[in-house]
């Protein structure tokens, strides 16, 4: 199959809420990323846009939940963005899962080959409490690397929370995270699972992209990635995502 055929299937996928068996034999990672890029242009072409990127499965625990040994990274729409303190309806996802994750919020471009720690730091209007639901367009999460790669990182939606902070004000290498449901605490983490720091972890993924020449722009959401292993969501829950000493945001997923 050529790249727009493969990348129409993932577009596919997504409306009907179907799973695909697999998106492709393993290739080069390049060309599962052109995938990727084909199925970003379809989404514009019928009225959708690019607001930022995330870099997924950095932290151990992630590679261990879904048996993925690297990291992966995906443009992120703007139609999944949704308000915090609202319901998710169920029927618009596969099979959800939900994490924690600060969102870096950009102020100006960032990106190349030589991005540092400092760069990330200078180019951060403030980050923000986030849950990302991720929801893989593959059957039953049996994905590897270049699947995950084709499919933007399986990134389904993101809910931003209303606490902003300038950087100076949070100690990302160290902050403890955690998932409640229902008022119950299932997962805890720590912001230092993201590569360290999740400052560390986007100057990274800024290397990483300058392979294909992508940079951040002014006004860019980048996700660093979950500090802790993600949970699946059950329909008719109330999800928390709460970081210690800084704020939270909630959904509601279902009915």
């Amino acid at each position: 199959m050529d790249i727009e055929t493969i990348a129409r299937s993932i577009v596919d996928a997504t409306d009907r809420r179907e799973p695909l068996d697999r998106i492709f034999p393993d290739e080069t990672g390049l060309s599962h990323f052109r995938v990727q890029q084909e199925v970003v242009r379809l989404k514009v072409e019928r009225g959708d846009a690019v607001a930022g990127f995330k870099l997924g499965n950095i932290a151990k625990a992630m590679q261990n939940r879904f048996g993925i040994d690297q990291p992966d990274f995906g443009y992120i729409m703007a139609h999944q963005f949704h308000p915090e303190n609202v319901t998710l309806p169920s029927e618009d996802y596969i099979q959800p899962f939900v994490e924690l994750e600060p969102a870096f919020v950009l102020k100006r471009p960032l990106g190349g080959k030589h991005t540092t720690s400092a760069d990330v730091i200078r180019a951060t209007d403030c980050v923000i409490p986030s849950l990302e639901i991720i929801d893989s367009r593959v059957r039953g999460w049996d994905i590897g690397i270049f699947d995950t790669l084709a499919d933007s990182g399986s990134t389904g939606a993101i809910v931003l929370g209303s606490q902003p902070r300038s950087l100076s004000d949070v100690n990302l290498a160290d902050m403890p995270g955690r998932i409640d449901i229902d008022g119950r605490t299932v997962m805890t983490g720590n912001t230092s699972e993201i590569y360290g720091s999740p400052i560390s972890a986007i100057a990274w993924l800024c290397r990483r992209l300058s392979e294909y020449g992508i940079t951040f722009s002014e006004g860019d959401v980048v996700l660093p990635g979950s500090c802790l292993e993600a949970i699946e969501m059950q329909p008719g829950t109330d999800l928390e995502g709460v970081f210690e000493g800084w704020g939270g945001v909630r959904v509601r997923y279902g009915s």
